[in-house]
């Protein structure tokens, strides 16, 4: 439940992200990693284990922590600028689908038939959700899918990869996130010009991203990959883009159809098959 935790706040991604234009998507990324790493060092600032937690941590979980993090937001990027937002999306949103299949090769998991079942239904719920407005895929773009195709292997990579880390502390995440806002920085110094908030409730929802999706989001995600069912997570967090749209909907941002109906009942469906597998394991 920790875990899933992540997911309802990364269905706030796509709202907040709208209320901070124009800022590009490298410099937003440095602003909110900024502040989800800076209330991830106040955390262990004032907890009882100080930063004496994270002398040891192997360079491997560093390495991993920080190119899992900032290698899917600046793959997805730049996935959304070569190619069509709709099917660079759909394929970035292989990683769950992508953790259920690696998580059998964990130590001590156990991948039925059911699991692989619900991850397929959920892929064609959020299939329906991403794809509403795709006019088909197009040649020209093909750097960008592959952008987005290398989004879904780093993310879910990363994620299962935790689980072999276990023993990291998850204060490591609080500079896995600085880390993300420095590369982020850099890249948007290279390739983005800066530009600021226009509107009133651009500069809150930049704190609203760093605390929640691009903050909290990737601590309690560690929890969760580290000591939760992988396979239920990885499949309940085709919830994500659901209860975003849903939430776009809410907000007037987008509009309900047949196929937002359609997709629910498949996501539901097919996190209720995992759940189900997991209780005969």
């Amino acid at each position: 439940m920790i875990g899933f935790g992540a997911v309802l706040l990364w269905a706030l991604l796509a709202a907040l992200t709208v209320a901070t234009a124009p800022v590009p998507p490298f410099q937003l990324s440095a602003m909110s990693f900024s502040v989800g790493g800076g209330i991830g060092l106040i955390w262990i600032a004032r907890s009882g284990k100080g930063f004496g937690v994270l002398r040891g941590v192997r360079w491997q979980v560093w390495l991993l922590g920080i190119g899992g993090i900032f290698g899917y937001h600046f793959f997805y990027f730049t996935a959304l600028r070569l190619a069509p937002p709709a099917q660079a999306g759909l394929i970035a949103y292989l990683w769950p689908l992508l953790i259920v299949l690696f998580s059998g090769l964990l130590p001590g998991e156990h991948l039925k038939p059911l699991h692989i079942l619900g991850a397929l239904v959920a892929f064609s719920g959020a299939i329906l959700i991403v794809s509403t407005s795709a006019s088909g895929f197009t040649t020209a773009s093909w750097l960008g899918y592959a952008a987005a195709l290398a989004c879904a292997f780093i993310w879910s990579g990363y994620s299962v990869l935790s689980r072999r880390v276990g023993d990291a502390p998850t204060e490591t995440v609080a500079v896995f996130c600085i880390a993300a806002a420095v590369l982020s920085l850099v890249a948007h110094l290279g390739l983005e010009e800066t530009v600021w908030p226009e509107s009133g409730t651009g500069w809150p929802a930049i704190a609203a991203l760093g605390l929640g999706p691009v903050g909290l989001a990737f601590y309690i995600w560690d929890i969760g990959m580290k000591k939760g069912d992988i396979q239920f997570l990885g499949i309940a967090s085709y919830a994500a883009p659901l209860l975003s749209t849903l939430i776009l909907v809410a907000t007037g941002l987008a509009v309900a159809n047949w196929s937002l109906l359609l997709a629910a009942v498949l996501v539901t469906g097919g996190a209720g098959l995992a759940a189900f597998a997991g209780r005969q394991t």
